[in-house]
Order: structure tokens, then sequence, then C-alpha cells
């Protein structure tokens, strides 16, 4: 980085930023000319920028984490994510009783609540949206690859004798129970993500939400998924290429905040958000890159940090014939110097991957970790496993930032150099992230290699391995029938020893087939104005713009 402080000296002052930030002149941003809000009336206008626009406004066909972003201001589950702990807590639902069994759960619904459209939420509502996402059709499955219920509830009514979940039942107006064919330990943490979030039933009648009939750059999408209706605190209003403005909604249940008019603005490259932020055309934006860093703290801007609950990774596609081979995987895994990686292009105190669920979990094993740097290793490892040259297609997105991946060609670049030093044939294959990069790498095709991460939806090791490799997916081509059932046991067993030894099992089995190359659990970061006295910071990225404070 340029200049003469170090970046250690930088981000140590970053929290300072936060106390200093007051004491240093504000440049009266475009977003902030509104009137001081008021505790009854939200009255202030926002603008946060983002990397790149959502692939669907229905978040239970993406886990595409700006979509997801949009869908926690304006849909909501029957439980959250606890601001401090990521423990699930009352949302739509008050309260819950788990049966005795494990296999049911009782949700007593909160009551005089309403979609944006006007219509009630009631226990019928929340039975429409379940038996929805259970009647996802193999077709409708196959274009959303990457859609929250098959990870967490196995498979749909068409293979409903696979599925953990069996039905919902109404039992009141204010009462629902989902039943389950099998214990899952994390239900309750899964459904704190937007993937379980509740549409109006009307509002998803009417657009048509199961009819992929709209193009956009990143595929097909249905009418619902421009625009959602549902119970948060702001409702959509208007979308454009660069741009989704939300606004507060009147009849919110709870906490409607300080923010009138929010708008979340794309602006596709760090150095163009960082200006935009100093120039006070926006209020904040995410994600931080280490660039970024030195000239906002320089400039009193604040900077919130979150805890590390992400897993960078390079992806590995065993249906491309080199990558078959255990031998040629573990080379292309000690190739890597994931220090160098790190240094260079993610926030100090991110640190190095050795598994595919951060150290924070139970689960975690600190002595099964994948093998580490070793260049003369791994070419000895290509030459046992016969690797005569063969060109593997590394993708990779660009105009785009992720919390787990802040300058992607950046980082691609670093990588590819490291793997051709050791005799790999790298044929660089960038792709628009806004053309579809996710689904692209995410289903069946013919790349290689890909760069990509997974946040932790939920704070429980089912989220990130249940997700990556609890089945045959596109992504990996990877297919290990023990591994799977494993994974499998593990999500029933009850919170305890047993369920912590499994998942410790299960991540010295991955380390050892290496279907993909975990780097680093990165440290993620936010970057506000002045006018902003505290941005709600969450490991799970459960953030919502009703708990943003700003200075009056």
């Amino acid at each position: 980085m340029a200049g003469s402080i170090s970046r250690r000296s930088v981000l140590a002052g970053a929290a300072a930023a936060v106390v200093l930030a007051g004491c240093t002149p504000s440049p009266s941003p475009d977003p902030s000319a509104s009137a001081a809000p008021t505790a009854a009336e939200p009255q202030a206008t926002f603008t946060f920028a983002v990397p790149s626009p959502p692939s669907s406004l229905d978040p239970a066909v993406t886990s595409d984490l700006e979509s997801w972003r949009i869908a926690r201001q304006v849909l909501e589950g029957l439980v959250a994510a606890d601001p401090t702990t990521s423990e699930p807590s009352p949302a739509l639902a008050t309260s819950w009783q788990e049966s005795s069994d494990r296999m049911s759960y009782t949700f007593t619904l909160r009551e005089g609540v309403t979609f944006h459209d006007g219509t009630a939420f009631d226990a019928a509502a929340v039975k429409a949206n379940f038996d929805r996402w259970f009647a996802f059709t193999p077709e409708f499955r196959a274009a959303n690859p990457t859609m929250g219920f098959t990870h967490v509830f196995k498979a749909h009514a068409d293979q409903a004798s696979l599925s953990v979940f069996k039905a919902c039942t109404v039992l009141s107006p204010s009462q629902v129970r989902i039943d389950l064919t099998r214990p899952f330990t994390a239900l309750l943490r899964a459904l704190t993500t937007p993937a379980f979030a509740i549409s109006s039933p009307a509002a998803l009648a009417a657009g048509t939400a199961d009819t992929l009939d709209q193009t956009a750059s990143f595929g097909r999408l249905s009418r619902y998924g421009q625009h959602p209706v549902g119970t948060g605190p702001f409702s959509f209003t208007a979308q454009a290429p660069d741009r989704i403005e939300l606004a507060s909604y009147p009849k919110y249940w709870g906490e409607r905040g300080q923010i009138a008019k929010l708008t979340l603005a794309v602006y596709d490259t760090a150095q163009s958000r960082v200006q935009a932020l100093l120039a006070g055309r926006i209020d904040g934006f995410d994600p931080l890159t280490v660039d970024a860093v030195e000239p906002l703290v320089r400039a009193g801007f604040p900077i919130a940090r979150r805890d590390p609950f992400s897993v960078f990774y390079l992806g590995m596609n065993q249906a491309v014939g080199p990558l078959q081979q255990e031998k040629v995987r573990q080379a292309i895994a000690m190739a890597i110097n994931k220090d160098a990686v790190i240094r260079r292009f993610f926030l100090e105190d991110t640190s190095s991957a050795g598994q595919f669920i951060p150290p924070r979990l139970a689960g975690f094993n600190s002595s099964a970790n994948f093998p580490g740097y070793d260049p003369e290793r791994a070419k000895r490892l290509l030459a046992e496993a016969g690797y005569k040259g063969e060109e593997l297609a590394f993708a990779y997105p660009l105009d785009t930032s992720r919390s787990y991946m802040p300058s992607p060609a950046k980082i691609y670049a670093e990588i590819s150099a490291q793997l051709t030093t050791v005799g790999l044939a790298i044929k660089p294959v960038p792709i628009q992230w806004s053309e579809g990069y996710l689904q692209r790498v995410t289903t069946a095709g013919d790349h290689a290699l890909h760069l990509l991460g997974i946040n932790g939806g939920y704070a429980d090791p089912d989220g990130f391995l249940s997700a990556l490799f609890g089945a045959k997916t596109g992504e990996f081509g990877y297919f290990d029938a023990q591994l799977f059932s494993k994974i499998d046991r593990a999500r029933e067993l009850p919170e305890g020893k047993d369920r912590a030894d499994a998942y410790q099992s299960i991540n010295a089995q991955l380390a050892g087939t290496a279907p993909a190359v975990p780097i680093a659990y990165p440290i993620s970061g936010v970057a506000t104005s002045p006018r902003v006295e505290s941005y709600p910071t969450s490991p799970v990225l459960a953030e919502t713009f009703n708990r943003v404070r700003l200075k009056k």
C-alpha cells in the first residue's frame, strides 16, 4: 500500500476513526440533505453502495449476497439471527416449541402484522410459502442451483422420501407446525436465513413467482423476482440497473429506525466506492478493500469490522479430467501460498484457512488441516499423477467485490501465477459477475478451477459443510457416498460432543480428499460517512438498515 503508514497501523486506527469522526468536518453528502429524523417518523435518506446488482429479489431462489442484503430489508422469516450471538431470536414467530422426538416445531406467530401489499400475515401465509418451496420442480431447481431449501432440506416433493421436510400444518390463524422426516439440529438456525423469508402469497401469485419468464443479465427470473413483497422494515419501491430503492414501511410491527428512503446503489469498483463516499454521494459501502482503508481513515471516516465467519476458497471441478486425481488436487492445494494472498489482498487479521468451517464453530478440527504450502512437493505429486500439461480453465469474476473475496481479479492473478510455477497450465476465464458468474461456476460445465466463497448464513457447521459437500453438485463434480452419509448423520445428532466429533471427522476426510481448497477466513468491513453513529455489523450478514443510527 502506498504511503508511509503500515496497513496494520491504519487498521489499528480504524476503530479510533469511529470516535474521531465527530471531530472531522463532514462533506455534507446529498443523501443527508433531509430533515433530522424523529423517533416517531423516519425522515432521513440514506444511500449505501454495493458491488453488484442482485441476481433476483426472490431470496428463495438464490444465495447471492446482494440479493439477500435486499431481502433482509423487505422480508422476514419466522426467526431472525440475534444481533449479538447470531442465535435464533423471535421475528414473525414470537415463540416456538420443539417436540420431544425433535421431529416437529410449533411456532406461535406475531399477530397484527401485514405484508406491504396490505394483506394479513398469518399461519396460512407461512404454509403457502413452505408448500411453494417444497413443490419447486426439477426444472425450476436446475435454473436456480443455489436455493436454500434444497441445501437445508435436501429434497423436494418429487423426491419426498429423501426430504427432511415433511409438512407445514396450520393449527390456528396464529400457530403453525413444521414436521420433519428426521431430526435436523440446525433447523432454527437455518430458518434465520433469507431463503426462508415469508413472502405475501397474493404477491407470489400476482407475480407468477414460479414462472421464469423475465430475462436479466444474470439469467431468467420471475416477475415476483423483480418486486418482492414482505413484512420487513422497508418496502420495495423501484429498481434500475444501477440501484434499488426502498422506503420505510409505515405499518411495520417493529422499530422503524431513522431512515425513510433507502437506496442501494451499484458501484462495481472499490475505487468508485471510495471516491463516492469521500465526495459525499453515498453514506456507506460494503465491502471494504485493503486499498480503501488508508484514504478513509486519514479522512476520518468510520470503519466497522465484522468478525470472520466466511471461507474463501478455490473450487475444483472433478468432472474435468486431471482433477479426478486426488494427487493433482493435493498438488494444487500445496501450490498456493495462502499467507501471500492474504497479506496482499485481505484486511488485517484475516487468517489462513485450513478447513471449511471457521474456528469459532464446534467441529473445527485443529489437527486436520489441508496440506500447507509446499511447491516442491506439489511438483512431485503432479509427476506421480502423470499430469502432462493439460490446460485447466480457471474462472474468476470481474467488476465485483464480495465480503469473502475483495479483489477477485488481483487474487486470480496471484493464485494463477503460483499454480503456473509448479507446472500447471492455466487458462484464464474472466466472467462478469453481473452476467451470471455464480450460476456458471455452480452448475455443471467445463470450469476446472474457480474462485468463490461461502458466508456462514447461519451459525452452525451444517451451514458450511452441507451446503458445499452434502451432495454432488455441478460446482465440484464431487461424489463421495460415505462423506454424504456422514454429513447427513451429523445433521441429526443433538448438540454435544458426538456432534462435534462427527464434524471433526468430516473435516479430516475433506482435508484428505481435497475437493476444494480453503484459503482464508476473511475479515470484512463496512465504511460509512461521519454522519453514521453506528452500523449494525453481523458475522452472518444479518444487517438491517432500520438499525443504522445516525447522528442528530
